[in-house]
C-alpha cells in the first residue's frame, strides 16, 4: 500500500502544561497563565495525543504554502508552550547624550518625556497583558504572549524613533538590546 504524502511536525507537551484542541482552536494552560489561538484560516491539521503528550500539526498532499503553514504553526504552540511555562522579557536600553530622558509608566502607556528637550512626552502603546516597568537605564517588557511582548518593545523603541536629523549625531533613544525567551537569552546589541 502506498503511503500519503504528507508533512508533520510534533511539539512535545511538558508536563506542567494542560493542552486542549478543539478543531483548529489550541488552549494552553501552565503556572504563568492561559494562552488562546484559532488556527482557523491554516489549511493544517492539528491533534493532541494525551498518551505520548504530543501535539501533531501535519497537513495531506501539502503543496509550498501547506508545508510552510504546517512548520509555522507548530512554532506559535510551542511559543505558547514556552510562554506559559517561562515566560518573555524583553530589555531595551535609554540612550541619551543630549537631554536626559524620563521613562514613566501609567495604565496601559508609556511616557517618554524631555526626549530630545521636547515639550510634549512621546506615548507608546502597552499592548495587551504586559507587564513593563522601569529599572535605572533600562525598559523591562514581559509577558507570556510573545507577540504582545514584542509589539509592546516595538512600540517603545519607534516611539523615539528621530526624524529630519542626522542618525551619527542624534542617537538618543529607547533600543532593544536584550530578548530572554524562556531560557535562551539574546543579546542583540
Amino acid at each position: 500500500m502506498a503511503r500519503l504524502p504528507v508533512v508533520e511536525v510534533d511539539v512535545k507537551v511538558p508536563e506542567d502544561v494542560k493542552i486542549s484542541i478543539e478543531g483548529k482552536k489550541v488552549r494552553v494552560e501552565g503556572p504563568k497563565g492561559v494562552l488562546e489561538r484559532a488556527f482557523d484560516y491554516a489549511p493544517v491539521i492539528i491533534e493532541y495525543d494525551e498518551n505520548s503528550r504530543v501535539v501533531k500539526v501535519f497537513s495531506y498532499f501539502p503543496r509550498r504554502r501547506e508545508k510552510a503553514m504546517v512548520g509555522t504553526i507548530a512554532a506559535h504552540i510551542r511559543n505558547m508552550i514556552i510562554g506559559v511555562t517561562k515566560g518573555f522579557v524583553y530589555r531595551l536600553k535609554i540612550v541619551y547624550s543630549h537631554y536626559p530622558i524620563n521613562v514613566r509608566v501609567e495604565g496601559n502607556k508609556v511616557y517618554i518625556e524631555n526626549f530630545l528637550g521636547e515639550r510634549a512626552p512621546r506615548v507608546a502603546e502597552i499592548v495587551g497583558n504586559v507587564k513593563v516597568r522601569v529599572e535605572q537605564d533600562d525598559v523591562v517588557v514581559e509577558g507570556i504572549n510573545i507577540e504582545e511582548v514584542g509589539q509592546t518593545a516595538a512600540n517603545i523603541q519607534q516611539a523615539t524613533k528621530i526624524k529630519d536629523k542626522d542618525p551619527r549625531i542624534f542617537q538618543d533613544g529607547i533600543y532593544l538590546y536584550e530578548r530572554q525567551l524562556g531560557d535562551v537569552v539574546k543579546r542583540i546589541i
